[in-house]
């Protein structure tokens, strides 16, 4: 008996390290948050041609203003930078990728020159891939390795307007889309009831009443032979939600099959302010449902229990107006609509700020006004002609200002290359958008070593959510050195991070963050220190540490 009575509490204690182990595995494990992640933006036809025999579809082949027409850049290109580790060694959590519907088959002169759709930003049909970028097995293929190497994917979510009317494209019926008037953006009224340019139909998203399908859509889903089954999908989304079948809906529907049948993780969302807002409340609940679908049809392929993500661009937000967008005449809550994440608008203004006075001020309203959600922040991006640094003059500040800020980072591709933004021959936003330089990787040692800063720094904040979403507390000013700390549940982030510090020896304060005699690495030089009188002593040729515990 006592015999057994000794097996049994041997028994029970080892159980007992076994469960304390693995409970200790769980919660040093590094979460994926939203707030911390690290967003790689990139224009699908911009960004690598991985099939050069989908350069061409539709007969668009009339010559396109100066980086206005499709340069040939596709799903299957991204897919290549993916397995080869490209967004790996960025530190990249989830990539934001333009709208990947079939656009328009024809092309327009917005008064910019000749332009095709390779933006995606023109949808004909949103139920179809546009066979430029790809098709729909790429974009599984995509999902399914992004997934693998934990990475998530955005698409971009349109749903205020089509593209334009061209003698190959017809437009939307009257009952779907209005052509007047011009926005005037002086109220909430005149940003919404309106169309953003002249000739680009504006959908009808106010409207609650049943329409029909447009007939163009009709006819080309029967040559597709595919007519049948998306009228049957649309009849079971109908009768499920009981929305009327609006306008609005019909997109809705189209725009949650993405997440059913590839389980994308969220969505950016376009043009924002130009709807009510109630539309993009109807919007997160149609994609939470779409995304509940395909967890419980792919139980083994759900990354964790995050919740789909909507980031809105509410065009001239900035993280000072905290929850609210001010139109003049009326304050609208996006984050109470839907919105997990707002684009932070002023943070390229704002980068010109002393490092603490951007970390601390976004640290206080993220914590405080903003908790429980977030805003996404920029140094370039696709339509903002005033980056923080368009002559690419600072390309390691920017990394710096960008990657340690509190919130989410969006590295818009090229930013961490020094892509230039000023091509000459160029009309507009055009000049943002042009062929990703893999080539001055290859050849340029200058264009290596920006690369290998913002690879640093994007591992930096992969591996700590204490980045963007801890609590920033600076702990000397002179040398500049701050702290970050991030606690959920079990599990608990600090980090210490000192910059424009002395070349070779310097000494790092850590106060308490870590413990004496504890081992620390600094992820910048790649060494390891220990701990001393609440110090660290390091000697390196860079002017930035970023430390963290050593848990080997």
């Amino acid at each position: 008996m006592k015999k057994l009575s000794f097996l049994l509490i041997m028994l029970f204690f080892f159980l007992s390290c076994k469960s304390t182990k693995e409970m200790s595995t769980q919660e040093t494990k590094t979460p994926f948050v939203w707030e911390n992640a690290n967003v790689y933006f990139l224009l699908i036809d911009r960004f690598n041609n991985g099939d050069t025999t989908n350069d061409l579809n539709f007969n668009r082949n009339k010559k396109a203003a100066k980086l206005r027409g499709f340069e040939g850049g596709d799903i299957r290109g991204i897919i290549q930078k993916l397995d080869e580790g490209y967004f790996e060694k960025l530190g990249i959590t989830a990539i934001w990728m333009t709208p990947v519907v079939e656009q328009i088959h024809g092309g327009v002169d917005e008064g910019t020159g000749f332009t095709y759709g390779f933006h995606g930003y023109w949808a004909h049909d949103w139920s179809a891939i546009d066979p430029n970028f790809g098709t729909k097995q790429d974009l599984k293929e995509l999902v399914e390795k992004a997934h693998a190497k934990g990475i998530r994917i955005l698409l971009d979510a349109v749903i205020n307007h089509t593209g334009h009317a061209t003698e190959f494209d017809e437009k939307y019926p009257d009952d779907w889309v209005r052509s007047s008037p011009n926005c005037q953006y002086n109220s909430y009224d005149t940003n919404i009831n309106c169309t953003l340019v002249s000739g680009l139909f504006d959908i009808k998203t106010e409207s609650k009443d049943n329409v029909a399908l447009p007939h163009f859509l009709v006819e080309k889903w029967k040559k597709e032979g595919r007519y049948e089954q998306e009228i049957k999908e649309l009849d079971d989304f109908f009768a499920q939600t009981g929305y009327p079948r609006a306008p609005r809906y019909y997109i809705m529907k189209w725009l949650a099959d993405y997440i059913v049948d590839y389980g994308i993780d969220g969505y950016r969302i376009d043009t924002a302010k130009h709807t009510t807002e109630d539309v993009w409340a109807d919007f997160k609940k149609v994609c939470d449902a779409a995304f509940s679908t395909y967890k419980t049809k792919n139980p083994t392929k759900v990354l964790d229990n995050n919740p789909f993500f909507t980031v809105g661009e509410v065009y001239g937000y900035n993280i000072g107006a905290k929850q609210y967008y001010d139109y003049g005449d009326k304050k609208v809550n996006y984050f109470e609509n839907g919105m997990t994440a707002l684009i932070n608008f002023d943070f390229r203004n704002e980068a010109k700020m002393n490092y603490e006075n951007i970390f601390s001020k976004y640290s206080d309203i993220l914590q405080n006004d903003l908790k429980g959600n977030t805003v996404m922040n920029y140094v370039s991006s696709h339509d903002d002609g005033w980056p923080f640094d368009k002559k690419r003059e600072k390309p390691f500040e920017s990394a710096t200002k960008l990657l340690l800020a509190p919130g989410i980072a969006q590295v818009y591709y090229g930013d961490e290359t020094a892509r230039s933004l000023d091509i000459e021959g160029t009309t507009g936003d055009a000049t943002l958008r042009s062929m990703m330089n893999w080539e001055d990787i290859k050849t340029k040692e200058s264009t290596q070593n920006i690369l290998t800063h913002w690879q640093k720094l994007g591992l930096f904040r992969k591996n700590h959510p204490a980045i963007g979403a801890g609590i920033h507390t600076q702990i000397s000013s002179t040398p500049y050195i701050f702290s970050r700390e991030y606690s959920s549940n079990h599990y608990t982030d600090k980090v210490v991070v000192g910059l424009d510090l002395p070349l070779g020896e310097k000494e790092i304060i850590v106060g308490t963050n870590f413990a004496e005699g504890s081992l620390v690495n600094d992820a910048y030089s790649g060494k390891i220190y220990r701990v001393q009188n609440g110090k660290v002593t390091l000697n390196t040729p860079y002017q930035i540490v970023l430390l963290e515990k050593n848990n080997k």
